[in-house]
């Protein structure tokens, strides 16, 4: 593959290694919106920027039919404006909240658990997430995918960020210290006992791997997709 990378961050550094790593070809690193020049023998695109200038990003790819994915969190929002282009412009783009392989599994976990842990009211759900604190966004995107699944299985209407349990809202909890890759902690707490699952990053290397496996796999498709196309999860 011609990968051009959209935001040249660690992010973006541990991306482009495992590319060389894997025979692909890095034809450009910026930090700026993707320009025409910048287009020109690009197979596909990797979107790790920021969260303020990821939508224009994605949407000057889609609107040149650059196949792409992106993994900048806090700019959701405004994804349906991208999913509906992708139609238009019958083009493909993949969104994650986070590209692991393990943490993708951790969501079937979360998933099910939460389905499970939805007929007994006793116990109270709560998140946390810590991470590096170069991260810009707070609550975390994967701490927000949690949260989703376990509000659409259970009577919780929404989550709030460090904020105390209540009736109907979950809380998330995030602590930004030094050079911790991401751990998130989903806890099921009653007074006789606690359930926890966790999952915990050592480095950066799942979350790049995962994101050039998912630039192999879009290659050649059309439409929307998630990690859980990729790893054959739906």
């Amino acid at each position: 593959m011609k990968v051009l990378l959209v935001g040249y961050g660690k992010m973006g550094k541990a991306i482009e290694e495992i590319l060389i790593e894997r025979g692909h070809t890095v034809v450009g690193k910026i930090n700026h919106k993707p320009e025409t020049e910048d287009l020109e023998d690009t197979e596909v695109a990797i979107e790790f920027s920021k969260p303020e200038v990821a939508f224009d990003n994605v949407k000057v790819l889609v609107e040149n039919q650059i196949p792409a994915i992106s993994g900048t969190t806090g700019w959701t929002n405004r994804l349906d404006e991208i999913i509906k282009l992708i139609s238009e412009k019958n083009c493909a783009f993949l969104y994650a909240s986070n590209f692991s392989l393990g943490v993708n599994l951790f969501f079937e976990l979360n998933d099910h658990l939460s389905k499970l842990m939805s007929r007994y009211p006793d116990y109270k759900v709560e998140i946390e997430e810590i991470h590096h604190t170069q991260k810009l966004d707070k609550p975390s995107g994967t701490a927000i995918t949690l949260a989703n699944q376990i509000i659409e299985n259970t009577n919780l209407k929404n989550w709030e960020s460090d904020q105390k349990s209540s009736e109907d809202i979950l809380p998330i909890f995030s602590v930004r210290t030094d050079n911790v890759p991401g751990t998130h902690t989903v806890s099921y707490c009653s007074e006789i006992d606690d359930i926890d699952i966790t999952h915990t990053a050592h480095s950066r290397k799942g979350f790049a791997l995962g994101a050039v496996l998912a630039a192999e796999w879009i290659c050649g498709k059309k439409g929307y997709f998630t990690m859980k196309d990729v790893l054959g999860l739906k």
